[in-house]
């Protein structure tokens, strides 16, 4: 595979990632989140997979709009990371939000090349 199809593919996932985001399909999110994920929120509290999962799962967090306008990404060997900058919009607890995001993903592909999160960081961003 060129590094170039590993860029693509990895691509790719990012896009699959936000689309499993915004439907909260918690049985795809859980193939592309490593076990070891951990997150860190624009506030600086960490979070693990199933942290993130159950937030899906319960309804406490829910996203109606992803929507990206910028996508860098990476890859070296079986290690990749995406930089994602975007909008989002949904609920938190209940509480309607509205956000520019930038994400900072890092990706180790499985035994079957499958791209997976194994950290994440993210970044409000100002109104623009």
């Amino acid at each position: 595979m060129t590094d170039n199809d590993q860029v693509e593919g990895l691509r790719s996932a990012e896009r699959r990632l936000q689309q499993a985001q915004l439907a909260s399909d918690v049985q795809v999110l859980s193939e592309m989140l490593d076990d070891n994920l951990v997150f860190t929120g624009p506030d600086g509290s960490m979070y693990s997979k199933e942290d993130d999962l159950a937030a899906h799962r319960s309804g406490y967090q829910t996203l109606s709009r992803v929507e990206e306008s910028e996508l860098r990404a990476l890859a070296i060997g079986s290690t990749g990371i995406t930089w994602f900058m975007g909008t989002l919009e949904g609920t938190i607890g209940g509480e309607p939000f509205a956000a520019r995001m930038r994400y900072t993903r890092t990706w180790i592909q499985d035994t079957e090349s499958n791209w997976k999160v194994v950290a994440a960081h993210a970044t409000l961003l100002p109104a623009g």
